[in-house]
Formats: structure tokens, C-alpha cells, sequence
């Protein structure tokens, strides 16, 4: 089975035209010019090309990656089409005088090159996870503190609009405290990258994929995860590799409730959509949840099951990061968030290594 995964040489790119199309946003502005890196091609690039349109004063200035192939197929997109290329993203960085650098790409390395930039004092924009090793993790948090440069993470679910509105409901109080979370993740397996195959350069479906619900499992209910217990296999696909396709954990909560995170590789290739995303809260006055077959809803002790019609407008992880940095916004996704999500799914994938309940400290 050949492996590569649809990125912005495919997916994106295809969609590209259409997207700008349909920016219908108020203009955002900033008094300087920003000058953005992207360092590797996979990944959600979209999170960065998408809003350009919106930001007359931000441009991709050089695009890198060791596939040339992928930076031709880039170089067709009218936002990417002037950027300068480079095959080795180092000296990208060394050459290019950038204010934010884009760091996509495979899991593997990913680390190293966020440090590279943080080396160079530029502000980043990183894939997730940031690190797929504990060691990486906490050298990445040092050299953040000591350089002083600002970091997110592209976790967009939390910026779209049924999380946004779960998150509200939660807020107001009206299923009262979560008690029990449920989150899923269900995707096609499709055409894998051969770097997914590897531990050492995917680093597990926990973290990969994971981090998503992690995070919206904790921004949503307000809640803290203390503990955890994963599995985690290679079901009926004989050629994974390290790949793991079935995955699941039991989160302790810091009030005594508890968590479910589901992952799988296994949605048929005839599906609607490549992921089957959802999310349910439950709590001690009612439940709030999501799936894309029902929307969201909410029954609760003040009212009947409902469809929540009105969702909050989609938001940008991108533009609220720059809006953070340069109009001294309070981000959204702050990084103790991001350093803390990424902790807990590599704690996670440890329980399921070493087949033991881990605290999440």
C-alpha cells in the first residue's frame, strides 16, 4: 500500500481559488509589513494560506521543502507563486528576514525545526504536535522562555463554529458542572506519506491526531485531565507499519468525572466525508453535544432537546496569533494551553507503551 497524505500540494491547493472566493470577513490590518515563512508543505497550510485575503499587509515570502514536486505543485497557487523556494529550510531561515515562520511538514523533526526558528528570534506558527518525544517538548518550552518570541499551535477545531458554540453552553452554565466527556475521532485511512509508517517520524495516532480532541475535550468543559489509561493497535491493515489505526483512553478528570478520547483509521472509503468528528459533554443539569449528522444540541433541566440554528461565525487560529502578537490581543489558545495539551497526549501514548494508568503532572 503506497502512502501520502492529501496537503497543500493536493487538498488545499485544489480548494485554494474557491476559498478566497468565499472570504466574505472584514479586512484586517496591521501598521508593518509581516513576512511569513512556511517550512514544509503538509499539514494544515491551509490555517495560513486561507486567511490571506484578509491581510493585505501579510505575505509568504519563501516556502521550503525537501520534495520539489511539492513546492511546483505549491508555487501554482496565486498567494504562493512569488515566494522564493528553498529545498533546505535552514537556509530559508538564515536568508529570508522573517517575522513568523510556518512550521509544517512530517512529525518527525518538527521539534528541531521550531527550535531553529525560535533560535533566530521569529515568531511561529507550528503543526501539531510540537514535539513527539518528552526530551523535545521540554527543551522547546526552555528556549521559548529564553528567546521571548510567541508561539501557536494549529488546533483550528477550537476556532469552528459548533465548538465555539459548545463552549458558550458550557459557560452559561446551563448543563451545569461536566462530570463525563466524549470525543471522538474517526477518519479514512486513505493514501498514507511513508513517514507515517515510522514511530520515529510519526510518532503515534495519539499525538497526531489526539490533540485536537484533547484540547477541546478541556477548553469546552473547563475541566483538567489527572490521569489517564490508553490502548492503542493496528487493526486489520497488515502494512501500518508503526501505525497506529485503533486507539482509545480513559482520562480521570480533576473533579472525579471521567473522559473517553476515541481514535480510529477505519471510516469506509464510500463516506460523505473523510472524519466523523464528535464531541458530547455531560454534566449535572444537562447534556451538550456535536456530530455533523445532527448539529449541535443540548437538552437540559430548562429546556427541551434542541438545535442549536444560530452557531457563532467560524474564526482564524492564524489571524487571532497575529492579532495577539502585533495588536496585543489576548490569544484564544494560549501557550500554556498548547504546551499542556501536547504533555497530556504524550503521557498518553506512554500509557498505552507501557500498558499502565499515568499521571498527567
Amino acid at each position: 500500500m503506497a502512502h501520502s497524505l492529501p496537503s497543500l500540494s493536493r487538498r488545499a491547493l485544489l480548494a485554494g481559488a474557491a476559498l478566497e472566493a468565499q472570504q466574505t470577513a472584514e479586512t484586517v490590518r496591521f501598521d508593518r509589513k509581516i513576512r511569513v515563512g512556511l517550512v514544509g508543505l503538509e499539514g494544515h497550510t491551509g490555517e495560513i494560506i486561507r486567511p490571506l485575503p484578509r491581510l493585505p499587509e501579510v505575505e509568504v515570502v519563501a516556502i521550503s521543502d525537501p520534495d520539489q514536486k511539492a513546492m511546483a505543485s505549491a508555487a501554482r497557487h496565486p498567494r504562493l507563486k512569488a515566494a522564493r523556494q528553498y529545498l533546505d529550510y535552514r537556509q530559508l531561515l538564515d536568508r529570508e528576514q522573517l517575522d513568523v515562520a510556518a512550521i509544517c511538514g512530517p512529525n518527525g523533526g518538527r521539534a528541531e525545526r521550531i527550535l531553529a526558528a525560535i533560535e533566530r528570534k521569529i515568531h511561529v506558527v507550528a503543526e501539531k504536535p510540537l514535539a513527539i518525544e518528552m526530551e523535545e517538548l521540554d527543551r522547546l518550552e526552555g528556549a521559548l522562555r529564553r528567546a521571548g518570541v510567541r508561539l501557536t499551535m494549529l488546533l483550528p477545531m477550537r476556532f469552528s463554529s459548533p465548538y465555539l458554540a459548545i463552549k458558550l453552553i458550557v459557560d452559561s452554565g446551563e448543563i451545569g458542572e461536566v462530570a463525563q466527556i466524549a470525543a471522538q475521532k474517526s477518519y479514512k485511512l486513505g493514501q498514507r506519506a511513508s513517514w507515517f509508517l515510522r514511530r520515529a517520524t510519526y510518532g503515534g495516532t495519539i499525538p497526531w491526531i489526539g490533540i485536537h480532541m484533547v484540547d477541546l475535550m478541556r477548553w469546552t468543559s473547563g475541566r483538567e485531565m489527572v490521569e489517564a489509561v490508553s490502548y492503542q493497535t493496528r487493526f486489520a491493515v497488515p502494512d501500518l507499519g508503526d501505525m497506529e489505526n485503533v486507539t482509545a483512553t480513559l482520562f480521570l478528570l480533576d473533579n472525579g468525572g471521567a473522559g473517553v478520547l476515541r481514535l480510529d483509521y477505519l471510516r469506509p472509503q464510500t463516506a460523505p466525508t473523510h472524519g466523523d468528528d464528535r464531541l458530547r459533554l455531560a454534566g449535572s443539569k444537562g447534556v451538550v453535544e456535536y456530530q455533523a449528522a445532527t448539529g449541535v444540541t443540548v437538552i437540559s433541566e430548562t429546556s427541551k432537546p434542541r438545535v442549536i440554528e444560530k452557531l457563532p461565525p467560524e474564526q482564524s487560529l492564524f489571524i487571532d496569533f497575529l492579532e495577539s502578537v502585533y495588536h496585543g490581543k489576548r490569544p484564544a489558545l494560549s501557550l500554556a494551553d498548547i504546551l499542556r495539551v501536547n504533555r497530556i497526549v504524550l503521557l498518553a501514548r506512554q500509557s498505552a507503551e507501557e500498558h499502565r494508568i499515568v499521571k498527567l503532572s
